[in-house]
């Protein structure tokens, strides 16, 4: 992609972030929706599912996550995993 030009990934993430709150405010008719395409999986493990990685954290994991990301990308540096040290500038 050329400088200036927006990917998918940019066109995409905005619709869904708008989205969001209204999932977390009618959470029983998102999750009756979301088990249509879950094979098999009971009912009350996807419910708990959804409520660890869909929740206020992310709508905005506050401060206490920005640090969070940072330390995970600081250990990954040190470990070796990340080859360059990260700098992390968080938009929004």
């Amino acid at each position: 992609m050329g400088k200036g030009e927006l990917s998918a990934f940019d066109l995409t993430l905005p619709c869904l972030a708008a989205k969001l709150p209204d999932g977390l405010d009618h959470r029983e008719e998102a999750l009756a929706y979301a088990m249509q395409f879950a094979r098999d999986v009971d009912p009350q493990l996807a419910d708990k599912f959804v409520g660890m990685y869909v929740n206020e954290r992310t709508l905005d994991y506050g401060p206490e996550g920005r640090e969070a990301v940072r330390r995970l990308l600081d250990m990954g540096y040190k470990a070796g995993i990340i080859t360059r040290e990260a700098k992390v500038e968080f938009v929004g």
